[in-house]
C-alpha cells in the first residue's frame, strides 16, 4: 500500500484477495499471452506458417513478463497491445514474427475480459451460496420464533423471525437464478478481425472458411466456451456488459434490503450484527452498538447500483462497428463492479453468520402490541359468550383509540384492563390474556419456512464450507 498515492477503497479495505488478483493487471496479460498461445496453435494446427517450436517457446515464457519493457514501448507508441506484443516477442524471439497473426486488439483485450468477467460471477455464485447456506441455518433455527410484523414500518400482524429470513433469501436466490442465466449465455468473441468480417483469416487461409471456424472453435474451448458470438463488430455485444453489471446491481439491491432491514431491527434491539469484544461503536459515545457492518453493505451496494448505469450508457453508443470510448469506461466500471459485489457479499456472510436475536425484547416487544392484534380473537370468544358482533366491534374500537392515546402520552397499553370493564365483552383480563400466546397469531409461519427450506436445500449443498476472511 502506497501511502502518497491515492488507492481505491475497494482495493485497501473491502475485497477479497481472490478478487484483487483476478482484476490485477499481471492476470490479465497473462490472459492476453494465454490468447496469443491458442491463436498460435490452432493456427499451426490448420497448416499457417507457424511452427510447433514457436508456440512451444511462447507457453515457456507466459509467466515471465517484463512490464518495464512494456511500459517503455507503450510511452513511445500510445498502444498497450503492441507494447505486449513487442515485450512478448523480446522473451520469445523465434515467434515474434508470428505473434498475433491475423488478429486485433479486441481479440486479446475483449476475449480477455469475457474470460475475467466469467470466472468472477462463478466466484460471487460461491459468495451468494454461501450468504444463503447461513441464512438458511438461521432461519430454521428461528422458524417458529414469533416476532412483531410491520408494513409502512408501523406494527401490524405477528411474523416469525425465521419467515423474516426467508424473504431475505428469496431475493439472493432470485439473484442466483439471474447470475445462473447470465454465465449461461455468455459467448467467446474469438478472433474475428477488424470489423468482425475475418477479412485477414480469408487472405491467410486462402479464402477457406471451415478453417476459420475450426480455428474459432479451438481456442474457444481452450478457454471452456462452447460458443462465440454469430456475429460482432470489433468487439462482443456491449449488452454482455449490460447483463453481467444488471446481476451485480440485483445482488446489492438484495443485500441493501436485507442490511437495512436488520438496521431498523437493531434500533430497537431485537437483532444485532456481530459485535466484537473490543469493538468500538463511537469514538465520542462509548456505550454505541452502531450497525456498522450493516450500514457498510448499504453504503456500497448504493454505489454498485449506480455503477451499473454505466453499462447501458456505453451499450447504446457503440458507434456502428465500434468507438474507442467505451474503453477507459469500461476498464473502471466493470472491475470495480466485481469488486464491490464481492465486498458486499463477504459483508453479508460475516452479519448473517453472526446474527443475534435478543428473543427476550423480540417477545416484549410482540406483548406490547398483541393486543391490539388479539382483539379479532377476544372478540370471537366473546361473541361465544353470546355477545352481539356489531356492539363487540365499537366496544374494542373505543378502547383502542383510548388505548392507543395513552401510549402516546408515555403511559402502558392498557386495552385488556379497559375491555375487561365492559360490560358487553363478559370476560376477566386473565381469561383475555389467555388468548393472548404469540405462537397463536404466527399463522403458517414455521410450515412454510419449513416448505420454503425443503425447495432451496439440495441447491445449498453446494454452498461452500470455506472460512470467512474480513478486514472489518
Amino acid at each position: 500500500m502506497s501511502l502518497d498515492r491515492y488507492e481505491s477503497p475497494l482495493s485497501s479495505r473491502y475485497a477479497s484477495a481472490f478478487m484483487l488478483e483476478l482484476f490485477s493487471h499481471r492476470r490479465r496479460i497473462e490472459t492476453w499471452r494465454r490468447l496469443w498461445i491458442e491463436l498460435a496453435r490452432a493456427e499451426s494446427r490448420l497448416g499457417l506458417p507457424v511452427t510447433p517450436a514457436q508456440v512451444a517457446e511462447l507457453e515457456a515464457h507466459l509467466h515471465d513478463i517484463d512490464f518495464d519493457v512494456a511500459a517503455k514501448r507503450e510511452a513511445e507508441v500510445r498502444h498497450d497491445v503492441m507494447a505486449h506484443i513487442y515485450a512478448y516477442g523480446k522473451a520469445a524471439p523465434s515467434a515474434a514474427g508470428i505473434l498475433h497473426l491475423g488478429a486485433t486488439s479486441c481479440y486479446v483485450t475483449d476475449n480477455a475480459d469475457l474470460i475475467l468477467y466469467r470466472e468472477g460471477l462463478r466466484y460471487l455464485r460461491g459468495g451468494l451460496l454461501a450468504v444463503l447456506k447461513n441464512l438458511s441455518a438461521f432461519a430454521r433455527e428461528h422458524r417458529a420464533t414469533p416476532t412483531l410484523g410491520y408494513t409502512h414500518y408501523q406494527p401490524a400482524q405477528l411474523v416469525t423471525v425465521g419467515k423474516r429470513a426467508t424473504l431475505w433469501m428469496q431475493d439472493f436466490l432470485s439473484d442466483l437464478e439471474e447470475l445462473d442465466f447470465t454465465i449461461s449465455r455468455m459467448k467467446f468473441l474469438g478472433c474475428r478481425g477488424t470489423t468482425g468480417t475475418e477479412a485477414s483469416f480469408m487472405d491467410l487461409f486462402e479464402g477457406d472458411g471451415a478453417k476459420i471456424d475450426e480455428m474459432n472453435r479451438q481456442i474457444s474451448a481452450a478457454f471452456g466456451f462452447e460458443t462465440c458470438y454469430p456475429v460482432s463488430g470489433q468487439t462482443y455485444p456491449r449488452k454482455t456488459d449490460s447483463a453481467i453489471l444488471n446481476a451485480l446491481s440485483a445482488i446489492a439491491q438484495s443485500a441493501y434490503r436485507m442490511a437495512n432491514d436488520i438496521r431498523l431491527l437493531q434500533h430497537d434491539r431485537q437483532l444485532e450484527e456481530p459485535f466484537e469484544k473490543h469493538q468500538i461503536g463511537s469514538s465520542a459515545m462509548a456505550y454505541k452498538r452502531n450497525p456498522m457492518r450493516c450500514e457498510r453493505i448499504c453504503s456500497l451496494s448504493r454505489y454498485l447500483m449506480a455503477d451499473a448505469a454505466n453499462a447501458p450508457m456505453t451499450a447504446s453508443a457503440q458507434w456502428l462497428e465500434r468507438t474507442l470510448d467505451d474503453s477507459a469506461n469500461r476498464r473502471i466500471s466493470l472491475p470495480e463492479g466485481f469488486l464491490c459485489a464481492d465486498a458486499v457479499l463477504r459483508l453479508c456472510r460475516n452479519v448473517t453468520d453472526g446474527l443475534r436475536v435478543n428473543e427476550k425484547i423480540v417477545d416484549k416487544t410482540c406483548r406490547e402490541y398483541l393486543p391490539f392484534i388479539a382483539t379479532e380473537n377476544l372478540m370471537m370468544e366473546a361473541v361465544k359468550r353470546g355477545g352481539n358482533r356489531q356492539e363487540l366491534h365499537e366496544v374494542i374500537r373505543t378502547c383502542s383509540m383510548a388505548a392507543t392515546l395513552n401510549m402516546r402520552e408515555g403511559g402502558p397499553c392498557d386495552l385488556l384492563d379497559r375491555l375487561s370493564k365492559e360490560a358487553a365483552f363478559s370476560m376477566t383480563r386473565a381469561e383475555m390474556e389467555a388468548l393472548l400466546e404469540p405462537s397463536r397469531y404466527i399463522g403458517r409461519c414455521p410450515e412454510q419456512v419449513d416448505a420454503f427450506l425443503s425447495q432451496v436445500e439440495p441447491l445449498l449443498q453446494e454452498a461452500s464450507a470455506e472460512s470467512v476472511e474480513i478486514n472489518l
